[in-house]
């Protein structure tokens, strides 16, 4: 079985396509998992309908993504965890997650399965293409199935339930980067891969928000400080809406 996982915030204008979109699938068993940090919009009441669990942060203490992700993950019942972002869609997702199962059943080793991410063609700049084909996705594609050196982005991540646990999950402390700190914690005890086949599309709301320049700067020296420091460089990781 697979547990979506999808960590939330005031997240009601996008959730539902990405809710309906994964109630679609019919070939496989499945469970739905939103783990909300404290919306105070309609996140909840969406979540409820379409979700088969729904795990609140009832404390006054704002919660980093990878808080909202563990405790996804600690209410998980599957053998694959599959964390996506609220605002993604995946085409034909019955197809989609086929081949992804069949990669992990056709390879013993592979423990972390990422994908292409691409913004929606109707919102996609010239910037998107660059930062998200060029830089983001040859960048991990390099990364994960030719250096063995795990990265990717949080969009979408599938890894076995077993090694998530094994690892502790995310890093909680981590404000930023916990996605590719995961990852490169998994490529150290087995495969990490990134299949341009799955492709993942999302609003692409960040850079178009502060700028591709300065995501950039953000992705880069957030990398860097949680792989070689064990910390984000960010203190926080704010929210866009």
């Amino acid at each position: 079985m697979i547990s979506f996982i999808i960590p939330t915030l005031e997240e009601e204008k996008v959730l539902p396509k990405i809710l309906s979109n994964l109630r679609s699938i019919w070939n496989f068993e499945y469970e739905i998992i939103v783990s909300d940090g404290g919306s105070r919009d309609g996140t909840l009441n969406i979540a409820k309908i379409y979700a088969h669990k729904v795990v609140e942060n009832k404390t006054n203490q704002r919660q980093t993504i990878a808080m909202g992700r563990n405790a996804g993950a600690a209410a998980a019942s599957g053998d694959f965890l599959v964390f996506l972002d609220a605002d993604v869609y995946i085409p034909e997702p019955d197809k989609f997650f086929a081949r992804a199962e069949a990669s992990f059943k056709e390879n013993p080793k592979l423990l972390g399965l990422s994908g292409w991410i691409r913004v929606f063609p109707e919102m996609e700049t010239w910037g998107d293409y660059f930062g998200y084909v060029i830089v983001s996705d040859c960048m991990f594609y390099l990364q994960n199935n030719i250096l063995g050196i795990g990265a990717t982005c949080g969009e979408f991540q599938m890894v076995r339930a077993d090694v998530f646990k094994q690892l502790g999950g995310y890093k909680e402390y981590l404000t930023v980067a916990e996605d590719k700190d995961l990852f490169y914690r998994i490529s150290k005890i087995g495969q990490t891969r990134t299949d341009p086949k799955l492709v993942v599309y999302h609003t692409g709301r960040r850079p178009h928000k502060i700028g591709w320049p300065k995501l950039l700067w953000e992705w880069s020296t957030n990398s860097f400080h949680a792989t070689v420091f064990n910390k984000s460089h960010s203190k926080e990781w704010k929210v866009i809406r």
